[in-house]
C-alpha cells in the first residue's frame, strides 16, 4: 500500500493520469485487508490454503470497481523436491469456499506458474471483484487456494511450492485489495471521529487532541490582541493565496496517518476592495458588494477572500477496523484565491 501511495503521489504531482491504478479509473479509495488465516486445510486426497478477509468495514454504499487477492511466493527453498513430484510448470487455481451445505465450491481464477522461472518469485494476483459484488459484507471473506501439477494432474502441497506461511514478514502476508469509488465527498472529520472512537474514546490521545487545539488558540488569540493593542491598523495586502504548511504529526494524527506528514495546503488572506481585479475572478454580487463597499463602507462590509480553486491531496491511513486504506479527499489544496 506504501508503494501504491507513492506511485501515485508521483503522479498526482506531475498531473498525471490516475490510470495507474489497476482498476477502473473512477475509483478514487484503495481499501487493504490483511489475510487472518493461518493454518492449511487438508482435505484428503487434496491439499488446499485457506485465506480469511474480513471486509465488514468496507462500506456497501460504495461502488467496487475491482478487487484482488494478492499473494506473495517466494522461490522454493527444495526445488529438486518440487520438481521431481510434479515437475516444473503448476496451476495455481482460486476457489470460493464451500458453503454450508454444498460441495461445489465456485472457481473464481487460476494463474500459471514455471519453477524454473528464477522472477517468478513475486506476487501472484487474481481477480475476486465478481465474487467480492456478490459476498455479504458483515462476514468473512473466505477463499482457498489449490495447486496442480501440470504433469502428473495431482495436488501439490502449496508450501513446497513456496507458499509456506510460517517464514512470512508483515510487508509479505497475503493482500485483499478493494478499489472503490465513493460517489459522495468524503469528510475527513469523519475519519477523525472514528480514529479517537477506535482508539479509545475520550480519554485517548487522539480525543485530548481537540482540546489542546482549543487551547493553543486561545493562547495565540490573546497574544495577537494583546500584540496588536496601540499599534495601529495595519495595512493588508490585496486578495492572494499565502503559505500554510500542515503537520499532521503536530495535530497529533500520525498514530493513524502513514503518509503524507505534512503537506502544504495553502490559505487566501487579504482585501477585496474597489475595483476588483480580474484574476480574482469575482463573482457578480462581489462586484456589486464591493462597490457599494466603496461607497459607503459602513453601511456594507467588504466581499470576503476566499478559495477560488481547490485540489485534492490522497492519504494512506489506518481506518478503524484497522486496515490501510488510500484515500483521495477532495479540497485539501488552496490553488487559488477570489472574492466573494
Amino acid at each position: 500500500m506504501v508503494s501504491l501511495y507513492r506511485t501515485l503521489a508521483v503522479s498526482e504531482r506531475l498531473g498525471l493520469n490516475r490510470s495507474l491504478i489497476p482498476a477502473p479509473t473512477r475509483a478514487n479509495t484503495v481499501s487493504s485487508f490483511v489475510d487472518q488465516g493461518n493454518v492449511r486445510v487438508n482435505l484428503s486426497p487434496l491439499s488446499k490454503q485457506r485465506y480469511l478477509f474480513d471486509i465488514s468495514s468496507l462500506p456497501n454504499t460504495d461502488e467496487l470497481v475491482g478487487a484482488e487477492l494478492r499473494i506473495f511466493r517466494k522461490f522454493p527453498e527444495n526445488l529438486h523436491a518440487a520438481l521431481s513430484r510434479g515437475g516444473n510448470m503448476y496451476r495455481i487455481l482460486l476457489y470460493s469456499c464451500p458453503e454450508a451445505g454444498s460441495h461445489q465450491p465456485k472457481r473464481l481464477d487460476s494463474r500459471t506458474v514455471d519453477l524454473l522461472d528464477i522472477d517468478s518469485s513475486n506476487w501472484q494476483v487474481f481477480d475476486v471483484r465478481d465474487f467480492m459484488q456478490g459476498h455479504v459484507p458483515s462476514t468473512l471473506l473466505c477463499l482457498d487456494v489449490k495447486i496442480i501439477s501440470d504433469y502428473s494432474k495431482e495436488a501439490a502441497d502449496p508450501t513446497l511450492l513456496g507458499f509456506n506461511r510460517s517464514d512470512r514478514q508483515p510487508q509479505e502476508k497475503a493482500l485483499l485489495v478493494a478499489f472503490s469509488n465513493t460517489k459522495k465527498r468524503e469528510n475527513l472529520f469523519r475519519e477523525i471521529r472514528n480514529t479517537i472512537k477506535s482508539l479509545g474514546g475520550v480519554d485517548s490521545p487522539a480525543a485530548n487532541q481537540e482540546a489542546n487545539v482549543k487551547r493553543r488558540r486561545k493562547r495565540r488569540t490573546a497574544f495577537s490582541s494583546r500584540s496588536g493593542r496601540g499599534s495601529g491598523k495595519k495595512s493588508k495586502s490585496r486578495c492572494s493565496r499565502k503559505p500554510l504548511h500542515v503537520n499532521f504529526k503536530e495535530l497529533g494524527w500520525d498514530d493513524w496517518i502513514i503518509a503524507p506528514l505534512d503537506y502544504e495546503a495553502y490559505h487566501c488572506e487579504g482585501i477585496c476592495d474597489f475595483p476588483l481585479r480580474s484574476h480574482l475572478e469575482p463573482t457578480n454580487h462581489a462586484i456589486i458588494q464591493t462597490l457599494m463597499n466603496s461607497m459607503d463602507p459602513e453601511s456594507t462590509p467588504p466581499s470576503c477572500c476566499v478559495p477560488s480553486k481547490l485540489s485534492p491531496i490522497s492519504i494512506l491511513y489506518i481506518d478503524s477496523g484497522n486496515n490501510v486504506v488510500y484515500k483521495q479527499y477532495e479540497d485539501m489544496v488552496v490553488e487559488s484565491c477570489g472574492c466573494r
